[in-house]
């Protein structure tokens, strides 16, 4: 099922993940017995003013440099019981024939239900990052346990040719839960934004990209609450930007423009 959206939305969507830029946090918590958060790796940046900004294209999908892109969300969570949770999603946009921007959602939800012990420890308390408010992007990571792992990853790259999660339906939305009501995963596209959220006897886990609107910027948050032991649990965040070729005359017209740019630049 396909939806025509408009531009804008498309553009907000697209500018939201870029801030990404690839940022990664992890947890491996060993003999840990109260919630902690994890410092996120270390990553390189460059202040770029707002007259070098304004000159850009391509911002979003719709500009002359960017004709489409795939995001792909994924939250899985595996118990030491052998139940799983999985919720997972793609937005793809494209420009058809009329050069117009079409997108297409899938989204699949699933749990398995395990045997024995969870893992889960009642008397462990993660809790306050779901009260956290971010403009931009957040990743937190709380664990209360030992030997689990948890993993928030968000990336960006170009990739003319990118791979499309699979086995979803073409729905906005999608849930799951087991027998006993106590695992649950559900994924939703909606009012221009994502919510994909895992709960499970041992925590929960979750990730949101949300519009900016009249009141606040737009946030994109990857939130891992972990409180048990021998959990595995990861949020996984891909956007794969589809550039447009550039023909030879729009090369030469780019390069005749640079060489009156840089001679006025030269008699200042």
């Amino acid at each position: 099922m396909k939806h025509a959206l408009n531009p804008p939305r498309l553009t907000l969507t697209a500018t939201l993940i870029a801030l990404t830029g690839g940022l990664a946090t992890s947890a491996h918590a060993a003999d840990a017995s109260a919630p902690r958060d994890v410092a996120p790796v270390a990553i390189q940046w460059q202040s770029v003013g707002d007259d070098v900004l304004a000159q850009q294209t391509g911002k979003g999908a719709g500009g002359q440099m960017i004709s489409g892109f795939v995001l792909n969300v994924l939250s899985q969570w595996q118990l030491p019981n052998g139940a799983n949770a999985l919720a997972q999603g793609t937005l793809s946009v494209a420009t058809n024939a009329a050069n117009a921007l079409t997108a297409s959602v899938s989204t699949l939800a699933s749990v398995t239900d395990g045997r024995g012990n969870t893992g889960a420890n009642p008397g462990a308390q993660v809790n306050g990052g779901q009260s956290i408010s971010v403009n931009g992007v957040s990743q937190i990571t709380q664990v209360a346990g030992d030997r689990n792992a948890g993993f928030n990853t968000a990336t960006i790259d170009f990739n003319n040719n990118p791979q499309l999660l699979t086995g979803g339906t073409n729905a906005q939305s999608a849930s799951a839960s087991n027998g006993a009501g106590n695992i649950k995963a559900g994924i939703s596209f909606g009012n221009g934004g994502v919510t994909i959220a895992l709960q499970t006897p041992a925590g929960l886990a979750s990730q949101t990209i949300a519009p900016s609107n009249a009141q606040q910027a737009g946030a994109i948050a990857q939130l891992l609450q972990i409180a048990g032991n021998n959990q595995q649990v990861a949020n996984q965040l891909q956007l794969s930007l589809q550039t447009a070729p550039m023909s030879s005359g729009m090369l030469r017209q780019a390069g005749v423009l640079q060489a009156l740019q840089n001679a006025i630049n030269a008699r200042r």
